[in-house]
């Protein structure tokens, strides 16, 4: 069981509020990721639910009881940090048994646990090495092993990744996925990255100033931002917004098309401008055009190689069915 509620809950730091009042709700087998801005409160939030900060006002739930109050330890929760804290003088196995002998398991229970977790984290072949003869994704995976083996209600993850390069953050991000499938244990996942975000989650929380700004599956943030922070945040590249005459006359302060939904042509089209960068993936191709009166280059995605070139004159089509439309208050419009 991993069910997590938060029920008006507050942080503040003396006068400063960082986590206003909010209410969340986190079901048993959830992957969720809070997803944001530098100093947007989700590695506070993510604390909070640990027991690391203490809660303002508010009161948690774990599994229906008042863990408000309850210690860290005690909440049966295990939490994953950016830096591994491994014990370097300790090999591999001793490091992931290390909390169950904290915890005085007998040497059988022990050695159960630490088998099951090198098995299914493939850590087998290097339990009797220390940390710092282990690549930095091969620490990750002892770090998650040692949460593993305490069996909780719900992983908590704290930008897990950041300190990986960019081959091992993708390889890490699916064997995180695929423990997930394979344990079907909740797991809060906390990160700046929006493209992990949106790769891992099956509920998003977007958070801004502490702020719940939109909860809801990857795709229905991409489809269906409630606000202009949202329609701005999810997606990479990300939605190109526009205000002035082609909003209005669409009834929108901003409107909002993303990269793919936009048809270039040299031969015309409803905006007229000229191809600044080019970005070349091979598999897709990212250019970046000025449009006369528009400070900001609008991103259009086009599939494989496109023959364009700096300064080339270009026609630009949105796809009037996938414009998004933003009031004054930069709230969605249905």
């Amino acid at each position: 069981m991993g069910r997590i509620q938060l029920k008006q809950v507050r942080k503040a730091f003396g006068e400063v509020e960082v986590i206003p009042p909010l209410d969340l709700e986190i079901n048993d087998g959830e992957f969720v990721v809070f997803v944001g801005p530098s100093g947007c409160g989700k590695s506070t939030l993510l604390r909070l639910i640990a027991g690391l900060e203490d809660v303002s006002s508010g009161v948690i739930e774990i599994d229906g009881a008042d863990a408000t109050m309850v210690p860290p330890s005690k909440r049966g929760l295990a939490m994953v940090f950016q830096s591994y804290a491994l014990y370097p003088h300790m090999s591999v196995r001793k490091n992931i048994a290390f909390p169950l002998r904290m915890a005085k398991l007998d040497k059988a229970e022990q050695d159960r646990r630490v088998n099951a977790a090198a098995e299914v984290l493939n850590l087998g072949p290097y339990l009797d090495r220390r940390p710092g003869q282990l690549s930095g994704g091969q620490r990750q995976r002892v770090a998650i092993g040692r949460a593993i083996v305490r069996e909780p209600a719900a992983f908590l993850f704290d930008e897990p990744l950041s300190n990986l390069d960019a081959a091992l953050r993708v390889g890490m991000r699916l064997e995180i996925s695929e423990l997930h499938e394979r344990l079907e244990t909740t797991m809060i996942y906390v990160t700046h990255d929006q493209v992990e975000a949106m790769t891992m989650a099956d509920k998003i929380v977007v958070l801004q100033a502490g702020n719940i700004e939109q909860v809801g599956s990857p795709l229905t943030l991409y489809r269906e931002p409630r606000n202009l922070f949202v329609a701005g945040f999810i997606g990479s590249p990300k939605m190109n917004l526009l205000t002035g005459p082609e909003a209005e006359k669409r009834g929108a302060k901003t409107i909002g098309i993303r990269p793919e939904h936009i048809t270039p042509s040299s031969s015309g089209g409803d905006w007229a401008g000229k191809v600044g960068v080019s970005e070349h993936l091979g598999s897709d191709t990212f250019f970046h055009v000025h449009l006369e009166g528009r400070e900001e280059p609008m991103t259009v995605r086009a599939v494989g190689e496109v023959d364009l070139h700096h300064g080339d004159p270009i026609w630009l089509t949105p796809e009037e069915e996938h414009i998004h439309r933003f009031d004054a208050a930069g709230l969605r419009i249905a």
